[in-house]
């Protein structure tokens, strides 16, 4: 069997099943892995599979608690969440008229069970590959979320990893299927799926920023020109990736191949020298491949591949994802030489409708091949291949049109694919082609990429093509400017999230319907989802009322209380909200004592821990938040070189603590020290504010920021403990966000003379009945109010009736 390196193997002990939880007989083998999962194989040969498949690579987990009734003809087994009943020996397909009467799996505490082929209509399904197909529709596979409380995954198909790490052949024919028994415990099925298939893949820190992409044939002047503006503006950046033209792409009569591995040395004469200037400006950087058309004789180091694979007649060495030897080659001749020169990941951008496990493959080995070296922590972008895609981040939802449907489908699309465990998927932020450019609607992109888990820009080539900020009108680039800022601020909070989805299986995206399951059919609110645990998002899909300059929008707050994000106005949850929101505002909150943790750093490019941070807490209850950081890209982390800092907040209505220590981990992995800034949100100047480090009080600046107070710290040890505390009566705002205050300001916008606003909202805000106020705004019209303004207030007496 061929080599391909330590990196591709697979731990064949884990794939092995703990004999006390297997039943089996001459051509069954059942496996009790949980009391919520359960394995059925049958072949009639009596062959079993032991060894990891493409999806499974674990099946040693501990024996579950489980009661057991047989005899000779029939088997019974109980769990907490479900119960098998199976007549022995029988194939687990009882026919089309009684579909139960050899195997019958039911749900316990419900009326609902599973049984071999069950339709499973109930299955709420996940993101196949791209955001939409050519009818302009989402397309979705089974997925794990299921409304009946169970899902199945077959695995009968899946090729079996060779303890070498190559993919081979089932030897037979057979079934094998895995069932997930969870009821109501969604999140606990997701662990039993992580720990069967692997658990999500931490990504590096700094592809949490803001990426760069565009179908340009940049070179070495274009790409510096990019970046020297980008800085210029301090508008942050994280990767650039090179789409198809950054490699040579011509033979004989053919043009503008996809294939290529060797730089166009005509477009960078020294690539190692480019690469070398991104990453001195903090930026990484990935390249576009496609390998399905072969290896070319352009390529460097194509001789040398000559020597251990055999071209064609047309001098071509054909591709094969299944030849060892190819990988090898491949990868050793291809890819390394481009790894030697600091390229930091790679694209692969191939069409998997034809070519789905050949795309599997190549993620598969372009990910593991990286692990080669600790000092690089693996991750792609690739198409989604549909095996296990949380363990290959990150994937691309293809090209879409810019348009307002292709924005509308993004939430759904991204909450969708939690119903499988995935997380990293990327959308092109603007859209990628054709439609019309919009500053709205380009406004809106941004900014439901700076609340989703990647923030990728990408456009088709073209000069009116406007992804950069600065092309655009001055509102909307502050606008932007000021989102892209924040998203990269979020970095510490996004990069402590992402560490809790690799380790626990936690959520990065979790769709509101997971908790309000009657929401999924109301198209008004499934858009809504919360961003790891502190935040919660409600996206605007639609165009503004332009006479007003505001998207009337309507949207869900939780239970409990929560504040939004930006301004602080306290929402009390359980209920539904109308409010209007101008270009620049975006429906983002946090619930009450919500802890967000925040670069403050001049520099934002550098998305490393940053020496200075913010740290913004919502009153209203006590929380812990725990902030984790690593260097962002070894596997280092691995070996213990992380550090964990818990932030307590200790809540009384007139006293604040904030504790800050360090609590697992080790030092040398984040700056020595930390500027800290605590920003205590809708606080009022307390009487008193202490500060300590460790034991020892120290000085601190303090001041009002608008509604909040913010106690500054400099140089506080972060393998230390820092403890703020802030006492005095009636500290706390009471900022209850009233409907009022919305309408009082869409009022003073309007292009409407001085003394006809009086009259408005002498009328509006007055204690006559709704149907009143509406007859005394018609009257208006004879003062000489334009009846587009008519409409808009009468419009607005409307939302008003419904809260």
């Amino acid at each position: 069997m061929y080599k391909l390196g330590e990196q591709f193997k697979i731990n064949y002990d884990n794939a092995v099943a703990n004999e006390k939880s297997i039943f089996q007989g001459k051509k069954y083998r059942i496996t009790i892995l949980t009391d919520r999962l359960v394995r059925f194989e049958y072949n009639d040969e009596g062959v079993f599979e032991d060894r990891p498949t493409a999806l499974v690579w674990n099946r040693k987990f501990n024996v579950p608690q489980f009661e057991v009734k047989e005899d000779s003809k029939f088997l019974e087994i109980t769990t907490k969440y479900f119960k098998i009943s199976y007549v022995k020996e029988k194939n687990y397909s009882g026919g089309r008229l009684n579909a139960t009467s050899n195997l019958k799996v039911e749900l316990l505490n419900s009326d609902r069970f599973w049984y071999y082929g069950h339709p499973e209509v109930r299955n709420l399904g996940a993101p196949k590959q791209q955001l939409v197909n050519k009818r302009g529709k989402y397309e979705f596979g089974r997925a794990l979320y299921s409304t009946e409380g169970f899902a199945s995954i077959d695995d009968s198909e899946s090729k079996i990893i060779s303890e070498n790490g190559v993919f081979i052949d089932r030897p037979s024919q057979t079934i094998d299927t895995y069932v997930f028994m969870y009821l109501n415990d969604y999140q606990l099925c997701l662990q039993d799926y992580y720990e069967l298939t692997g658990y999500p893949a931490l990504i590096p820190r700094y592809a949490l920023g803001n990426w760069w992409s565009r179908n340009e044939s940049y070179n070495d002047e274009t790409l510096k020109d990019l970046i020297d503006q980008f800085d210029y503006q301090e508008i942050p950046i994280s990767i650039v990736l090179l789409n198809e033209e950054w490699h040579l792409n011509s033979y004989d009569k053919k043009k503008n191949l996809k294939t290529g591995f060797t730089f166009n040395k005509e477009n960078f004469k020294e690539p190692y020298d480019m690469i070398s200037y991104l990453h001195s400006k903090g930026i990484r950087i990935g390249l576009n491949i496609n390998p399905l058309q072969g290896i070319y004789p352009y390529e460097e180091y194509y001789e040398n591949a000559k020597k251990y694979l055999e071209p064609d007649e047309a001098g071509i060495i054909p591709f094969n994802a299944l030849d060892p030897r190819f990988i090898d080659v491949y990868l050793k001749m291809m890819i390394h030489p481009l790894d030697a020169i600091d390229v930091d990941f790679y694209w692969i951008d191939i069409n998997n409708d034809i070519n789905k496990f050949n795309n599997f493959v190549l993620n598969h080995y372009h990910f593991y091949d990286m692990k080669r070296s600790y000092k690089r922590r693996p991750m792609i972008l690739s198409n989604n291949a549909r095996v296990a895609s949380h363990r290959y981040p990150v994937l691309y939802s293809g090209k879409t049109l810019v348009d307002w449907e292709t924005l509308k489908l993004i939430p759904f699309f991204n909450g969708s694919a939690s119903n499988i465990g995935v997380a990293w998927w990327s959308h092109d932020i603007g859209g990628y082609h054709k439609g019309i450019e919009d500053n709205e609607l380009y406004i809106r992109f941004v900014q439901i990429g700076v609340f989703s888990p990647i923030l990728k820009f990408g456009s088709q080539k073209g000069k009116y093509y406007k992804r950069e900020p600065w092309r655009w009108n001055i509102k909307t680039y502050n606008i932007v400017k000021d989102y892209l800022t924040l998203r990269h601020r979020l970095i510490p909070y996004l990069y402590s999230e992402a560490y809790k989805y690799h380790k626990y299986g936690s959520f990065i995206i979790e769709p509101i319907y997971y908790r309000y399951k009657e929401v999924y059919d109301d198209l008004l609110y499934r858009n809504q989802y919360y961003l790891g645990s502190e935040f919660f998002i409600s996206p605007i899909l639609t165009k503004k009322n332009h006479v007003m300059n505001r998207v009337i929008h309507k949207f869900y707050i939780p239970d409990g209380v929560w504040f939004d994000f930006v301004t602080g106005k306290k929402f009390p949850g359980g209920r539904s909200y109308v409010s209007f929101f101008r270009d620049q505002d975006y429906p983002v909150f946090v619930k009450a004592g919500s802890i967000i943790p925040l670069s403050n750093e001049e520099n934002l490019f550098d998305t490393t821990p940053p020496k200075n941070m913010e740290i913004q807490i919502f009153p209203g209850r006590s929380n812990t938040y725990q902030l984790y950081e690593d260097d962002g890209m070894s596997d280092l982390y691995n070996k213990g070189f992380f550090i964990k800092t818990n932030i307590d907040y200790n809540y009384l209505p007139n006293n604040h603590t904030v504790i800050v220590r360090a609590t697992e981990g080790k030092s040398g992995i984040i700056p020595k020290f930390r500027n800290y800034k605590i920003k205590f949100r809708n606080t009022k100047q307390p009487e008193e504010v202490i500060t300590f480090v460790n034991d020892v009080q120290v000085k601190n600046r303090h001041y009002t920021e608008g509604p909040d107070f913010v106690v500054e710290v400099d140089n506080v040890t972060t393998i230390g403990q820092l403890t703020v505390n802030c006492k005095g009566k009636d500290i706390e705002i009471d900022a209850i966000r009233l409907i009022n205050d919305d309408i009082e300001g869409i009022i003073s916008d309007l292009t409407i003379e001085t003394e006809m606003k009086e009259r408005i909202d002498a009328v509006i805000f007055s204690d006559l009945s709704i149907k009143k106020k509406r007859i005394s705004i018609r009257k208006l019209r004879k003062k000489g109010l334009d009846q587009k303004f008519i409409k808009l207030f009468l419009k607005l007496l409307e939302y008003i009736e419904q809260v």
